[in-house]
């Protein structure tokens, strides 16, 4: 206590004697003060109390002192708020003083004190220098501009600096832009919503003016925002990269590697068979082989980006494998980082070097590269099919060491290629049944049983090996445990004869003696189906597996298009979106790659897709972003994009042919609701359900329109249903793969009849392995128009964490019958009257047995109305209309003779512009 008590002291009179230096006439003393007083203030001593005594020193033409009493007014003017009111005044006459030096430093100091009081007196101050002839002075108030906006926004917008701000992009001082830019940047990324940087071709030319003569901090603050611009189209795509490619060369990385950032972006517009394209491919090599010559951090930096841009674009690095090659001084963050980039670039050209050196790395001291290593020669195998034989047999050289880890390591790859290449390398199992005593990590012997349960009947004594590992079954993981369950229950499958014993034991203590749910619960599923239905037990526990591969391992496409967007960021070290680790809302802005809707392209018109089992044509550059509508598609206008397709030219003969297939085939499905017309159309009129059927539309069942084994273990069935005027798209989702499915979107090609999505795919929790999840799309018929061949046919695209699938599938054409499709009587017979007969088809329905009454009753259900009935010679005649959602309209006359189950149809296609002709004329007259 006394101890404070003395040292309160000392510092009081400390304190009295830097106050009366402060107060001194002399100016050399008044300067030795301050710097006592900064020296304190450094290590923590409160000088606050010479608050006022130091802010008197500011009036001083002395350059040196005026630096540290600004100094001292940015740590305390937070908690001395009314004192440092005091000093307003001097930063007033400073922002006018004749040394540009002294305007700028009074500027700076004015954006870091944050006090709310004093800002709004800085505002004329920082008017003047914005618009200072010296551009130091305009480069430091810019930056002041971002300080005071993060002080107080509205202040800063309802004084207009924002304005000025970006009227400073068109200064004649690079500095100056780049200062701009920089300011607009930090300001935009707070208000994510806000144009601020309104990017035009003029704004870029002036900014790629300014990049060739601002400082490296200002280059990179250029090509940061020159990054989040989107060409119009290729050519100024090209002109971009070809006024950036210069600052490959730069001697600091910070700048190459933004450089590289705005042309990986650019290079997305950039036709491939353009010379051009190649070049860059080129020139974008070097630069980044250059920064692996760096000190050991700044490679792990570049290596970091470098995984990122060859998943991207391998080809711009496949001739660079060596550079990759590890060094023996390498840190171990850098060689497993380079071990993974090889891995990436590996191909079948360069493969037998590849595992020449993997081999070689396999003999290293250091246990975890070691390791890495070997594992890296399982996904060569996996990745290129021609070397699996030749890394087999590396891993089986590298067995042979004994060295217990390398063994281990090299068991759980083997398994790895087994499941790629299934029935090819079984030959190798002998070999490592003999290591199977030295196993002790949980994973390896995982492994191994789940080898030796795979291909049970074609070791000799499995039931013994696997017995083996029963013995200390409870000390095993639960790895290992469940492991083990299952193969001694495939075991069992295959012999049942000779395991019976073996699996009683296996499953009473996985029941009965574990305390593992998960353990228990599988044995409890195994013991069932063995005790129930030994056949289904096969199919389920012996099902075939689907195939695994190197794609696994790949970023998923869309966090890799945003990481892209981030090269030479932390994001891009992280291999994270800047959401997962920034705080708040700053900067967490979600980037995408031009072709996505996210990143504000407009595409251009897809090209026909020749086939309909090619759909990669457009569907590749189709946004999987999901759609910002919600809700209920919006009502198809009379006139949608009628231009934008051919109907004088096939267009409407492909309709009346398509809706003459429906009616004719509508009778053939009578009995079976659940057979699909040929070409996808369904039972359209349901005539030949009878009329006790309830009314309505008739919902086709679902079909399996994408099968798991062409979309990587994604399995999709689904079916077209109208309900209350709203077309869905209902869909059975289920994963046949291993791994968990998430982030699905959807997207379709351009169609004969405008079908888009009108809302984002539901799937709102993860998709895992063996589970099927319902979803119902609603769609709008206000999508881009493009006839198709057959007209219902649509292409679709769906994207996950996987990859992007595509497939094709028919909608029924009843779905596009509207429920305003009732025609005036008037008008209808009008109509019927002008139509000329080549405009008319007719054809037969056989074997109905419904009367007139029942028929149109059925038919309305499909929102096809009866207009007008008339009886001839014993025949009825029905007079109907229909109307599709892009206006075209379908009348039809059907004939049904009592007695007679043969029904004669002739119908007629007219667009709406005849009726709108009809109403014009009738209103003329009248």
């Amino acid at each position: 206590m006394m101890c404070d008590f003395l040292f309160s002291l000392v510092c009081t009179g400390e304190i009295f004697e830097l106050k009366a230096e402060l107060n001194s006439d002399k100016k050399e003393k008044k300067k030795e003060a301050v710097k006592k007083v900064i020296a304190s203030m450094t290590v923590g001593k409160d000088v606050s109390a010479l608050f006022p005594d130091v802010v008197n020193c500011m009036q001083t033409d002395n350059l040196e002192l005026k630096k540290l009493v600004y100094l001292y007014l940015m740590n305390y003017a937070k908690s001395q708020p009314d004192m440092a009111i005091m000093a307003v005044n001097t930063f007033v006459k400073d922002c006018e003083d004749p040394n540009p030096l002294i305007r700028a430093l009074a500027v700076r100091t004015m954006g870091c004190i944050r006090v709310d009081k004093i800002t709004e007196y800085l505002c004329e101050p920082l008017r003047k220098c914005l618009k200072d002839e010296d551009p130091y002075v305009r480069k430091t108030a810019a930056v002041c501009v971002a300080k005071l906006h993060d002080i107080n926004a509205q202040l800063v917008e309802d004084q207009g600096f924002l304005d000025t701000l970006k009227d400073l992009i068109s200064d004649s001082n690079p500095m100056v832009v780049a200062n701009a830019v920089a300011a607009l940047s930090e300001i935009a990324e707070s208000h994510p919503n806000s144009n601020l940087l309104d990017l035009n071709p003029q704004t870029i030319n002036k900014l790629l003016t300014a990049l060739n003569e601002c400082t490296e901090w200002g280059q990179i603050f250029i090509l940061d925002c020159l990054a989040n611009y989107t060409p119009r189209d290729d050519r100024e795509s090209q002109s971009i990269c070809e006024r950036v490619t210069p600052r490959l060369s730069h001697a600091n990385s910070a700048v190459v590697l933004s450089a590289v950032k705005v042309l990986m972006k650019f290079m997305e517009m950039l036709p491939k068979d353009l010379d051009y394209y190649g070049t860059l491919l080129k020139k974008l090599a070097p630069p980044l082989v250059t920064l692996l010559s760096a000190e050991p951090e700044l490679q792990y930096v570049a290596l970091r980006n470098i995984n990122l841009i060859v998943q991207r674009r391998p080809e711009i690095l496949k001739h660079e494998m060596k550079v990759f090659f590890v060094k023996y001084n390498d840190p171990i963050y850098v060689k497993l980082e380079k071990l993974d980039i090889m891995i990436r670039l590996a191909s079948q050209a360069n493969i037998a070097q590849v595992l020449a050196e993997l081999k070689e790395y396999a003999t290293e001291v250091d246990v975890d590269f070691v390791r890495k290593a070997v594992r890296a020669i399982g996904r060569c195998a996996i990745k290129v099919e021609q070397s699996a034989e030749r890394c087999v047999s590396t891993l089986l050289d590298l067995i042979q060491t004994k060295v217990n880890y390398v063994v281990q390591e090299a068991i759980v790859v083997i398994k790895d290629i087994f499941r790629k290449y299934p029935n090819k390398y079984e030959s190798v199992i002998a070999t490592l049944c003999e290591n199977l005593d030295s196993l002790d990590e949980p994973e390896a012997r995982a492994a191994m049983i789940w080898i030796v349960g795979e291909y049970a009947e074609r070791i000799d004594n499995a039931d013994e090996l696997l017995e083996s590992f029963l013995e200390g079954f409870h000390d095993e993981s639960t790895q290992v445990q469940l492991q083990l369950l299952t193969a001694i229950v495939k075991l069992f499958l295959k012999k049942p004869t000779e395991t019976q014993e073996l699996v009683q034991q296996v499953l009473s203590l996985a029941t009965q003696d574990s305390d593992n749910p998960d353990l228990r619960d599988r044995g409890y599923i195994y013991w069932r189906l063995l005790s129930t239905d030994p056949v289904a037990a096969k199919e389920v526990v012996l099902a075939e597996k689907p195939l695994i591969s190197e794609e696994t391992d790949l970023i998923e496409p869309t966090l890799l298009e945003e990481l892209i967007c981030h090269i030479g960021t932390l994001a891009s070290v992280y291999h994270k979106p800047p959401s997962a680790f920034v705080e708040g809302s700053r900067g967490v802005q979600h980037k995408r790659l031009p072709g996505s809707s996210a990143a504000g392209v407009s595409e251009a018109p897809p090209a026909v897709i020749p086939s309909q089992g090619d759909l990669l044509g457009d569907l590749l550059n189709l946004d999987l972003t999901p759609p910002t509508t919600t809700g209920p598609p919006p009502p198809a206008s009379s006139g949608m994009q009628m231009g934008a397709m051919d109907l004088l030219g096939g267009g409407l003969d492909s309709l009346v042919g398509l809706l003459n297939t429906v009616l004719s085939e509508a009778v053939s499905l009578r009995s079976s609701f659940n057979v699909p017309v040929s070409g996808g159309l369904d039972d359209l009129f349901d005539l030949g359900g009878g009329v006790g059927m309830p009314m309505g539309v008739f919902n086709p069942p679902k079909t399996v329109w994408l099968p798991a084994m062409k979309a990587k273990g994604l399995e999709i069935s689904g079916t077209f249903v109208r309900r209350a005027g709203v077309i869905q798209m209902e869909m059975t989702l289920t994963n046949k793969a291993m791994s968990v499915m998430t982030d699905f979107a959807i997207q379709f090609n351009r169609n004969s009849f405008g079908l888009a999505p009108a809302g984002p795919l539901q799937v709102l929790t993860p998709l895992s392995p063996n589970q099927s999840i319902e979803a119902a799309l609603p769609l709008s018929t206000v999508g881009p128009v493009m006839k198709m061949e057959p007209l219902n046919n649509l292409q679709v695209a769906v994207k996950n964490n996987i990859d992007v699938f595509y497939f094709s599938c028919q909608y029924p054409i009843s779905m596009l019958f509207a429920e305003d499709g009732k025609m005036e009587r008037q008008v209808f017979l009008a109509t019927w009257k002008d139509i000329p007969n080549d405009n008319e088809s007719q054809f037969q329905i056989k074997d109905c047995h419904l009367n007139s009454d029942a028929a149109s009753n059925k038919l309305q259900g499909s929102n096809i109305f009866t207009i007008a009935k008339r009886t001839v010679e014993g025949q009825d005649m029905l007079y109907q209309s229909m109307k599709l959602t892009n206006g075209i309209w379908v009348l039809a006359e059907l004939r049904v003779q009592a007695g007679n189950p043969n029904y004669t149809v002739s119908t007629v296609l007219v667009v709406l512009a005849v009726f709108k002709s009809y109403f014009s004329n009738t209103n003329q007259n009248e």
